[in-house]
Formats: structure tokens, sequence, C-alpha cells
């Protein structure tokens, strides 16, 4: 069994927001279904930081962060943690990004996840055409 069927289709679909005209995936969201810590994405994504242009991955503004804490609620964004531990603003992955997060975190539940999430994309694009 590979590691995409313990995780619900929804469960990526509900994690896609749209954030200056683009769909993407915040960096605790996609840390959450690859199983490991926003510092070790984190960490991995400035190593390679030449595979990561703007139109790949950028980090939220201040009003963007504050909006985001406002439209779902302190507790219930990043799955109940809240947004206690946040020092930093948050990265938003694009598609283009999330594609190139499977060459930089190099597990095997990474690659699943990444063929999950790009099905969505595919998916999400196809109900809107």
């Amino acid at each position: 069994m590979n590691n995409t069927q313990i995780i619900p289709v929804e469960a990526v679909e509900n994690k896609i927001l749209l954030i200056r005209g683009q769909k993407v995936l915040l960096d605790k969201d996609l840390t959450n279904l690859y199983g490991v810590e926003t510092f070790n994405l984190n960490k991995a994504v400035k190593r390679n930081l030449n595979r990561f242009p703007e139109d790949f991955m950028f980090r939220l503004s201040r009003e963007e962060f504050k909006n985001l804490k406002f439209h779902f609620g302190i507790s219930s964004l990043y799955g109940g943690k809240g947004w206690g531990g946040t020092r930093k603003l948050p990265y938003v992955f694009t598609e283009q990004g999330v594609a190139m997060l499977s060459s930089v975190l190099r597990s095997e539940r990474a690659v699943q996840v990444n063929i999950l999430i790009m099905r969505t994309f595919v998916k999400l694009r196809e109900i809107l055409s």
C-alpha cells in the first residue's frame, strides 16, 4: 500500500488556497501531508533556492497572513494547532513549486504525496473548465 492511500483527496483539495491569483498550498499544510517538520521542509528549500523562483514559491505578506488568520480562525488553520508558534511568515507553494519539492524532499512518501497533489490540481482545473 502506498502512502497516498492513507491521505484522502479531499484533505488536499481543502488545503488549496487562492492567493495572489494563484492556487497554492501553505508550507505547514504540505509538511503535514509529507509527514515532516516545517523547519526541515524550509531548510531543504533554502538549500535549493535556485529551484524555487517567485512563481513557484513566495512568502506571505503580513496582510495576507492576517487575512488568513481572520478567514480560517486562529485555532482551525493548520490542523487545530493554531498560529501561536509561528514566528516567521509562512511560505506558499504553487503547483510548480510543489512539483519541485519532490526533487528536494527525497523520501518515497514525498513522491507519493506529490503525485496525489498533482492529480488534485489537475482535477480542480478540469472542474473549473
